[in-house]
């Protein structure tokens, strides 16, 4: 039987993030005037302490060769990190640039970014919204703050030196998809196993998939959804019931040994319900020097974990401290969830929506509060499957959609 998740109390701790955005040169070369019509629509995630969000940019009736969005925060909100933008803040107005890959959006069109960072107990919804200096969102024409020049250099961005992630740059490619909603980056064509699930013609995973029910078959449920994909037309659907025994996975049926030591993975995940106080798993992959018992990702006390299957042991630990340098999986949208596993050197490293998470990160060096308990004993891992599903060991149930999974040597991204 599964050893099941060591019972704790519910931590109320402020989440916050110690990923810093990383600079990428935008294309842009000269500003590109926005139509008066304009829509940027701010859609932010809050919780305690923190929150995410993601700002769809619609210049409506021109098309852009190069954007700058800007608004103002009326509260107490620092941004810490960004994806698909150069943003830079100054007191509460906040500069968002096009990357290298992004700056073209046509008439009618609509690219996407996304922001992190702090807040104070005061988190009104921010106000001013311009595109290249203009009104936005029906805001009549009047004083704006002109956006800084384009030429000039985005140094008020968090320096990465901060960031406990790896040298390599979590910024995608500019291969990469236009925005969140596109698909796959090119550079996936080059993993081990990178699928879209586009090739599933059934109602139920099949094929490169096998749908999987570990230790015993309840209510939990899979499918091939079509009507929501974070790109093509197609995704799997996870219906995950509460209390042991709902568990149900879908594994990849692929060889991935020629991933080797070293592993980068990359799945698009969307859910309908926050992470619980107890303990979930929504990832999960077989470790042969453990045992083959799973190393698993999914939540506790509201944020993000790995979980240990053969010790129970958890990365961050759960204290208030640990849990305070997760983050939790935001609801209602496609978040880009990346990890690295060296089994050599028993490190591990996870990203979401490109940016580090300080509490999901094992160095190698003991670490209290973070991972301590993870290194109390020896742990150079071998994983050799993948599986991606739901598993609860209270009371927690979800609705969680996947797509675009990726498995290879090298990082991925989103």
């Amino acid at each position: 039987m599964r050893i099941s998740h060591a019972r704790l109390a519910p931590v109320v701790a402020a989440v916050t993030t110690l990923a810093a955005a990383v600079v990428v040169t935008p294309l842009m070369v000269g500003p590109a005037a926005a139509a008066q019509g304009c829509q940027v629509d701010y859609r932010p995630t809050v919780w305690p302490g923190g929150f995410t969000a993601t700002v769809r940019v619609a210049p409506g009736d021109t098309a852009l060769n190069g954007w700058t969005v800007g608004w103002t925060y009326p509260g107490d909100q620092r941004i810490t990190g960004a994806w698909n933008a150069v943003v830079s803040q100054s007191g509460a107005t906040v500069t968002a640039r096009n990357a290298a890959w992004n700056g073209s959006v046509p008439a009618g069109g609509a690219t996407e970014f996304g922001v992190q960072g702090t807040v104070g107990p005061a988190a009104p919804a921010p106000t001013g919204f311009t595109l290249n200096g203009v009104p936005c969102n029906g805001a009549p024409p009047g004083p704006t703050t002109a956006p800084p020049s384009p030429s000039g250099s985005p140094t008020t961005s968090p320096s990465p030196t901060t960031s406990p992630s790896p040298t390599v740059s979590p910024s995608p490619t500019p291969t990469t998809s236009p925005s969140p909603t596109g698909p796959p980056p090119a550079g996936c064509a080059g993993a081990v196993l990178c699928d879209g699930f586009e090739n599933q013609t059934g109602s139920a995973p099949s094929g490169d998939w096998s749908v999987v029910h570990p230790d015993c078959a309840g209510t939990g449920a899979s499918a091939v959804d079509t009507a929501t994909a974070h790109s093509g037309s197609r995704s799997v659907r996870i219906d995950g019931g509460d209390g042991y025994c709902n568990h149900v996975f879908v594994r990849a049926n692929r060889d991935l040994s020629a991933v080797g030591q070293v592993r980068y993975g990359r799945l698009w995940v969307r859910h309908t319900t926050a992470l619980p106080a107890d303990h979930v798993t929504f990832l999960a992959m077989t470790d042969a020097t453990d045992g083959n018992r799973d190393l698993r990702m999914g939540g506790q006390n509201g944020a993000l974990q790995w979980n240990r299957a053969s010790d129970d042991a958890t990365l961050p630990e759960q204290s208030p401290a640990g849990v305070a340098l997760s983050v939790p999986l935001p609801t209602g949208r496609w978040s880009c969830v990346e990890f690295m596993v060296d089994g050599s050197t028993g490190q591990l490293r996870t990203w979401l929506d490109g940016a580090a998470v300080a509490g999901l990160t094992a160095d190698g060096v003991p670490t209290h509060d973070v991972d301590g308990q993870w290194y109390g004993r020896t742990w150079r891992p071998r994983l050799t499957d993948l599986k991606i599903g739901w598993e609860s060991y209270g009371g927690a149930a979800d609705t969680l959609w996947f797509d675009d999974v990726a498995l290879g040597a090298t990082r991925i991204g989103c």
